[in-house]
Protein backbone atom coordinates (compact mmCIF):
# COMPACT_ATOMS: atom_id res chain seq x y z
CA UNK A 1 0.00 0.00 0.00
CA UNK A 2 1.18 3.39 -1.21
CA UNK A 3 2.33 5.80 1.95
CA UNK A 4 -0.46 8.83 1.85
CA UNK A 5 0.51 11.21 4.60
CA UNK A 6 0.08 15.37 4.78
CA UNK A 7 3.05 16.69 3.50
CA UNK A 8 2.58 20.63 3.06
CA UNK A 9 -0.32 22.75 2.54
CA UNK A 10 0.54 26.18 0.17
CA UNK A 11 -0.27 29.59 1.04
CA UNK A 12 0.09 32.33 -1.25
CA UNK A 13 1.56 35.69 0.21
CA UNK A 14 2.81 38.45 -1.77
CA UNK A 15 5.57 39.20 0.78
CA UNK A 16 7.72 36.57 2.31
CA UNK A 17 8.97 38.48 4.61
CA UNK A 18 5.85 39.74 6.58
CA UNK A 19 4.60 36.08 6.38
CA UNK A 20 8.08 34.76 8.23
CA UNK A 21 8.04 37.94 10.33
CA UNK A 22 3.98 36.93 11.50
CA UNK A 23 5.17 33.37 12.11
CA UNK A 24 8.11 34.90 14.13
CA UNK A 25 6.62 37.34 15.93
CA UNK A 26 3.79 34.80 17.35
CA UNK A 27 6.89 32.36 18.91
CA UNK A 28 6.63 29.77 15.16
CA UNK A 29 9.88 29.29 13.76
CA UNK A 30 9.28 30.34 10.12
CA UNK A 31 12.36 30.61 7.95
CA UNK A 32 13.17 31.17 3.77
CA UNK A 33 13.00 28.05 1.40
CA UNK A 34 14.14 29.05 -1.65
CA UNK A 35 13.92 29.31 -4.98
CA UNK A 36 11.90 27.84 -7.79
CA UNK A 37 13.94 29.18 -10.69
CA UNK A 38 12.20 26.99 -13.99
CA UNK A 39 8.60 28.35 -12.46
CA UNK A 40 9.63 31.88 -11.17
CA UNK A 41 8.21 31.06 -7.78
CA UNK A 42 9.86 30.84 -4.19
CA UNK A 43 9.09 30.25 -1.16
CA UNK A 44 9.48 30.08 3.02
CA UNK A 45 8.60 27.63 5.45
CA UNK A 46 7.30 26.97 8.73
CA UNK A 47 7.75 22.94 9.89
CA UNK A 48 5.62 21.14 12.26
CA UNK A 49 7.17 17.70 12.41
CA UNK A 50 7.27 16.53 8.47
CA UNK A 51 4.37 18.69 7.91
CA UNK A 52 4.95 22.11 6.53
CA UNK A 53 3.40 25.14 5.59
CA UNK A 54 4.81 26.52 2.03
CA UNK A 55 4.49 30.29 1.80
CA UNK A 56 5.04 31.06 -1.61
CA UNK A 57 5.08 34.16 -3.95
CA UNK A 58 6.23 35.51 -6.98
CA UNK A 59 9.81 35.97 -7.74
CA UNK A 60 10.32 36.25 -11.57
CA UNK A 61 6.99 37.42 -12.91
CA UNK A 62 7.92 36.97 -16.44
CA UNK A 63 9.11 33.11 -15.74
CA UNK A 64 6.25 32.22 -13.70
CA UNK A 65 4.21 33.80 -16.82
CA UNK A 66 5.90 31.83 -19.09
CA UNK A 67 7.54 28.47 -17.46
CA UNK A 68 10.09 26.25 -18.85
CA UNK A 69 7.69 23.27 -18.18
CA UNK A 70 4.20 23.98 -16.93
CA UNK A 71 3.67 23.65 -12.94
CA UNK A 72 -0.16 24.36 -11.43
CA UNK A 73 0.83 25.17 -7.92
CA UNK A 74 3.11 27.82 -9.85
CA UNK A 75 0.23 28.89 -12.14
CA UNK A 76 -2.06 29.00 -9.46
CA UNK A 77 0.27 31.60 -7.59
CA UNK A 78 0.03 33.80 -11.00
CA UNK A 79 -3.41 33.11 -10.80
CA UNK A 80 -4.14 34.62 -7.06
CA UNK A 81 -1.21 36.75 -7.16
CA UNK A 82 -1.48 39.98 -6.19
CA UNK A 83 -4.88 40.58 -5.53
CA UNK A 84 -5.92 36.61 -3.26
CA UNK A 85 -3.36 35.98 -0.72
CA UNK A 86 -5.42 32.27 -0.33
CA UNK A 87 -4.55 28.92 1.32
CA UNK A 88 -4.55 26.75 -1.84
CA UNK A 89 -4.11 23.15 -1.78
CA UNK A 90 -2.87 20.52 0.34
CA UNK A 91 0.34 17.92 -0.78
CA UNK A 92 -0.08 14.47 0.26
CA UNK A 93 3.24 12.65 0.49
CA UNK A 94 3.24 9.52 -1.04
CA UNK A 95 6.31 6.65 -1.91
CA UNK A 96 4.46 5.42 -5.25
CA UNK A 97 3.78 8.25 -7.10
CA UNK A 98 3.13 6.33 -10.56
CA UNK A 99 0.96 4.05 -8.51
CA UNK A 100 -1.19 7.19 -7.26
CA UNK A 101 -0.99 8.71 -10.85
CA UNK A 102 -2.34 5.22 -12.34
CA UNK A 103 -5.31 5.69 -9.94
CA UNK A 104 -5.69 9.37 -10.53
CA UNK A 105 -6.43 8.32 -14.10
CA UNK A 106 -8.62 5.56 -13.68
CA UNK A 107 -10.59 7.68 -12.03
CA UNK A 108 -11.19 10.09 -14.90
CA UNK A 109 -9.40 12.75 -13.51
CA UNK A 110 -6.93 15.26 -15.34
CA UNK A 111 -3.58 14.46 -14.38
CA UNK A 112 -0.05 15.98 -14.95
CA UNK A 113 2.70 13.66 -15.63
CA UNK A 114 4.97 13.28 -13.35
CA UNK A 115 7.26 16.38 -12.83
CA UNK A 116 10.46 16.59 -11.54
CA UNK A 117 11.42 19.35 -8.73
CA UNK A 118 14.88 20.62 -7.82
CA UNK A 119 15.80 23.90 -5.79
CA UNK A 120 18.63 25.21 -3.45
CA UNK A 121 18.05 25.59 0.17
CA UNK A 122 19.77 28.29 2.12
CA UNK A 123 22.79 25.88 2.79
CA UNK A 124 23.61 25.29 -0.86
CA UNK A 125 21.77 21.41 -0.43
CA UNK A 126 20.37 20.15 -3.48
CA UNK A 127 16.26 19.58 -3.07
CA UNK A 128 14.64 17.05 -5.26
CA UNK A 129 11.50 15.87 -5.48
CA UNK A 130 9.04 14.64 -8.34
CA UNK A 131 5.33 15.48 -7.92
CA UNK A 132 1.38 15.38 -9.79
CA UNK A 133 -0.84 17.58 -9.90
CA UNK A 134 -4.35 17.24 -10.53
CA UNK A 135 -6.17 19.75 -12.75
CA UNK A 136 -10.08 21.20 -12.30
CA UNK A 137 -11.96 20.92 -8.70
CA UNK A 138 -15.35 19.69 -7.06
CA UNK A 139 -17.86 21.96 -7.56
CA UNK A 140 -14.89 24.59 -6.91
CA UNK A 141 -12.56 22.97 -4.63
CA UNK A 142 -9.13 22.52 -5.46
CA UNK A 143 -8.04 18.75 -5.80
CA UNK A 144 -4.58 18.06 -3.92
CA UNK A 145 -1.53 17.50 -5.06
CA UNK A 146 1.42 14.52 -4.80
CA UNK A 147 4.49 14.24 -4.15
CA UNK A 148 7.65 12.24 -3.37
CA UNK A 149 10.46 13.43 -1.82
CA UNK A 150 13.93 11.66 -3.06
CA UNK A 151 14.84 10.96 0.52
CA UNK A 152 13.00 8.66 3.22
CA UNK A 153 11.00 10.33 5.63
CA UNK A 154 13.87 9.67 8.61
CA UNK A 155 16.50 10.86 6.17
CA UNK A 156 15.05 13.80 5.46
CA UNK A 157 13.88 14.95 9.30
CA UNK A 158 17.07 14.12 10.02
CA UNK A 159 18.64 16.48 7.30
CA UNK A 160 15.99 19.08 8.00
CA UNK A 161 17.22 19.12 11.84
CA UNK A 162 20.65 19.55 11.23
CA UNK A 163 20.28 22.39 9.00
CA UNK A 164 17.98 23.81 11.59
CA UNK A 165 14.77 23.63 9.37
CA UNK A 166 12.96 21.56 11.41
CA UNK A 167 13.44 22.89 14.86
CA UNK A 168 11.29 23.79 18.74
CA UNK A 169 8.91 26.70 17.99
CA UNK A 170 9.85 29.09 20.26
CA UNK A 171 6.22 29.40 21.97
CA UNK A 172 6.28 25.85 22.80
CA UNK A 173 5.06 23.09 21.20
CA UNK A 174 2.43 22.80 18.14
CA UNK A 175 0.98 20.15 16.62
CA UNK A 176 -0.60 20.57 12.88
CA UNK A 177 -3.86 18.73 13.47
CA UNK A 178 -6.54 19.39 10.55
CA UNK A 179 -6.95 21.36 7.19
CA UNK A 180 -10.81 22.78 7.80
CA UNK A 181 -12.59 23.15 4.66
CA UNK A 182 -15.31 24.97 3.82
CA UNK A 183 -17.70 23.64 0.72
CA UNK A 184 -21.99 23.92 0.12
CA UNK A 185 -22.52 20.01 0.89
CA UNK A 186 -19.70 18.68 3.83
CA UNK A 187 -21.02 14.88 3.39
CA UNK A 188 -20.84 14.92 -0.55
CA UNK A 189 -17.24 16.78 -0.94
CA UNK A 190 -16.08 13.90 2.31
CA UNK A 191 -17.31 10.96 -0.25
CA UNK A 192 -15.83 12.86 -3.32
CA UNK A 193 -12.42 12.88 -1.90
CA UNK A 194 -12.78 9.39 -0.08
CA UNK A 195 -13.21 7.47 -3.06
CA UNK A 196 -10.76 9.87 -5.30
CA UNK A 197 -7.65 9.31 -3.18
CA UNK A 198 -8.77 5.93 -1.26
CA UNK A 199 -8.27 8.11 2.32
CA UNK A 200 -10.65 6.52 4.78
CA UNK A 201 -13.20 8.43 7.35
CA UNK A 202 -12.24 10.03 10.58
CA UNK A 203 -14.49 9.99 14.06
CA UNK A 204 -13.23 13.13 15.06
CA UNK A 205 -15.83 15.28 13.28
CA UNK A 206 -19.18 14.16 10.89
CA UNK A 207 -17.53 14.59 7.90
CA UNK A 208 -14.18 13.99 7.92
CA UNK A 209 -10.91 12.00 6.12
CA UNK A 210 -7.96 10.22 8.03
CA UNK A 211 -4.52 11.67 6.87
CA UNK A 212 -2.33 10.19 9.08
CA UNK A 213 -2.45 10.98 12.26
CA UNK A 214 -4.38 14.70 10.70
CA UNK A 215 -7.56 15.20 9.52
CA UNK A 216 -8.98 16.90 6.59
CA UNK A 217 -12.44 18.46 7.62
CA UNK A 218 -15.47 19.38 5.83
CA UNK A 219 -17.30 21.97 6.81
CA UNK A 220 -20.88 23.72 5.65
CA UNK A 221 -19.36 27.23 4.22
CA UNK A 222 -22.09 30.31 4.82
CA UNK A 223 -21.16 31.91 1.32
CA UNK A 224 -20.73 29.00 -0.91
CA UNK A 225 -16.61 29.09 -0.78
CA UNK A 226 -15.53 25.82 -1.53
CA UNK A 227 -12.13 26.24 -0.43
CA UNK A 228 -9.14 25.84 2.51
CA UNK A 229 -10.02 27.97 5.08
CA UNK A 230 -8.52 27.01 8.09
CA UNK A 231 -5.49 24.75 9.16
CA UNK A 232 -6.11 23.83 12.71
CA UNK A 233 -3.08 23.32 15.67
CA UNK A 234 -3.07 22.07 19.03
CA UNK A 235 -0.62 23.62 21.40
CA UNK A 236 0.64 24.16 25.09
CA UNK A 237 1.35 27.76 24.45
CA UNK A 238 -0.49 30.08 26.69
CA UNK A 239 0.41 32.80 23.80
CA UNK A 240 -0.90 30.70 20.98
CA UNK A 241 -4.00 28.77 22.76
CA UNK A 242 -7.51 30.42 21.38
CA UNK A 243 -5.38 32.60 19.17
CA UNK A 244 -5.82 33.09 15.37
CA UNK A 245 -3.17 34.48 13.05
CA UNK A 246 -4.50 35.72 9.70
CA UNK A 247 -2.75 36.32 6.66
CA UNK A 248 -4.43 37.65 4.13
CA UNK A 249 -7.51 35.14 3.81
CA UNK A 250 -5.83 32.21 5.47
CA UNK A 251 -6.47 31.39 9.25
CA UNK A 252 -4.20 29.71 11.81
CA UNK A 253 -6.34 28.46 14.57
CA UNK A 254 -4.60 27.69 17.69
CA UNK A 255 -6.34 25.08 20.75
Amino acid sequence: MALMEWDHTVHYVNDLEKAVQTFKDNGLHAIHGGSHKQWGTFNALSYFGLNYIEFMGVEDWEAARNPEAENLIAQDAVKNLPEEEVLSRVAIRTDHIETIRTSLLDHGLSVSPVLNGKRLNGHGRLIEWKMVTVKGDYKGLLYPFFIQWKELDHERQALLKKEGVIKDHPAGKVQLDEAVFLVDNPGAAADHWQTLFGLQRSDQHDHALKIGECAFVFKEGKNNENTLSQLVFTTNSSNLKEKTITIGKGQYVFR
